[in-house]
């Protein structure tokens, strides 16, 4: 192992960090920095401090970065209207920049020469976690336990936690055999019975939402107030964006909204089949796209879904420091100033349906042109013959000659 003083660790309290933990500090010799971010995953943080100081760690950082999370992240991911091969809303995506970014601010801060996480070589969060911290920090040692020990079992992390006197729970029939992540955004599951993709989710593995049918049969309305592209209120009420998330994800959860069973095309190279809760998310996409189809000029609104797939796909492989993310996230964001005013959702029974969408001053909907009555002059429908007889004369020419159109 080269010579390393201090590591900054991704750290949960969990079994696989708690043994990374340690592992560190024999392989290296090396002072650790534990790092735990609070993004919303509701889990009680203090036991991870508690775990890390009997661990001997050097310093322990646990921070709230909720608010950071959706405004910086979350919120400019959105009015992209961002989703991954048709389906996936990114939430776990989303996340990992932050926490790189915290990671090489930490390692700047406290000195330290090397970041490690718990990420193994399988998976996507290896990339996202590495190309983020040396987009950052271009000298920075990255430590992937996972790509380097021989523990490649669980039988051996256990014998290993054993040996060290490491604690681990044994609560049996209480765990969840999935693997999990969560965030304010979302919550995933893979693992265990879904590595079969013939598998059907049990129902007891959900935990943010009800089954739609077993959702109320009286529909939720919800009023939800744009500025800039960003959700600001909802009912008339002024929350912040972490708070906004959150209470979208109580609601539409009680509604039986956002969930999404996918097999998706990971960057590494393999198909993998997961489960996903994104209750608040899905009602933000569907009203964001509702805002938008009222206040955006026809051609910009679709130049920003041709380059969608593209921005979501920068995102999902673990690209948001670069520059080309950031090129397309300022011309998306420049088409966002007029993207203001309300939309009304109903939230019923696993479904987000829009009944309404206003905007004072940025509506490009003109109800004088686009009547079905008089229109008093404002539209001449003679002028649609020659339209159409422009547009069409490429083929026109083409028939001519007995070409196949």
């Amino acid at each position: 192992m080269s010579k390393v003083n201090k590591i900054v660790l991704a750290y949960s309290g969990g079994l696989d960090t708690s043994i990374i933990l340690r592992w560190l500090q024999e392989e290296y010799q090396a002072e650790i920095v534990t790092f735990t971010a609070d993004i919303g995953q509701e889990e009680e943080l203090e036991p991870a401090r508690a775990k890390a100081e009997a661990m001997g760690a050097k310093a322990i950082y646990i921070e709230d970065l909720r608010e950071e999370f959706v405004r910086d992240f979350v919120y400019p991911m959105f009015r992209a209207n961002a989703i991954y091969e048709g389906e996936y809303l990114l939430g776990t995506s989303i996340a990992r920049p932050l926490i790189a970014k915290r990671m090489v601010e930490i390692a700047k801060e406290t000195g330290a020469d090397a970041i490690s996480h718990g990420a193994t070589g399988k998976g996507n969060d290896q990339v996202r976690f590495e190309l983020g911290a040396y987009a950052l920090k271009p000298d920075v040692k990255v430590i992937a336990p996972w790509r380097i020990w021989d523990m490649t079992s669980r039988e051996k992390l256990m014998a290993y936690a054993e040996k060290h006197g490491i604690p681990v729970e044994m609560k049996r029939g209480t765990k969840s055999p999935y693997s999990m992540d969560a965030n304010l955004l979302h919550i995933s599951y893979e693992g265990d019975l879904l590595e079969n993709p013939w598998n059907a989710p049990e129902e007891a593995m959900w935990r943010w939402s009800v089954a739609p049918e077993a959702a109320p049969d009286v529909a939720t309305e919800l009023e939800l107030t744009f500025a800039g592209g960003d959700i600001v209120a909802v009912n008339n009420e002024l929350l912040s964006p972490a708070q906004v998330l959150a209470y979208l994800n109580k609601i539409a959860g009680e509604n039986g909204v956002g969930r999404l069973d996918l097999v998706e095309n990971r960057y590494v190279g393999m198909k993998s089949r997961g489960c996903y809760e994104t209750p608040g998310g899905t009602v933000m996409l569907k009203a964001h796209r509702a805002m938008e189809s009222l206040t955006l000029d026809r051609e910009v609104a679709h130049l920003k879904d041709d380059l969608m797939p593209r921005y979501a796909s920068l995102i999902y492989n673990g690209y948001w420091w670069s520059p080309e993310r950031k090129m397309l996230q300022t011309m998306i964001d420049q088409t966002q100033s007029v993207v203001n005013g309300k939309v009304r959702v109903k939230l019923y029974k696993g479904n987000v349906i829009v009944t309404g969408r206003h905007s004072d001053n940025d509506s490009l909907f003109d109800a004088t042109i686009a009547t079905f009555e008089d229109d008093a002059g404002a539209y001449n429908q003679f002028d649609a013959e020659g339209f159409i007889k422009l547009n069409a004369l490429r083929m026109r020419i083409a028939a001519r000659l007995g070409r196949e159109v």
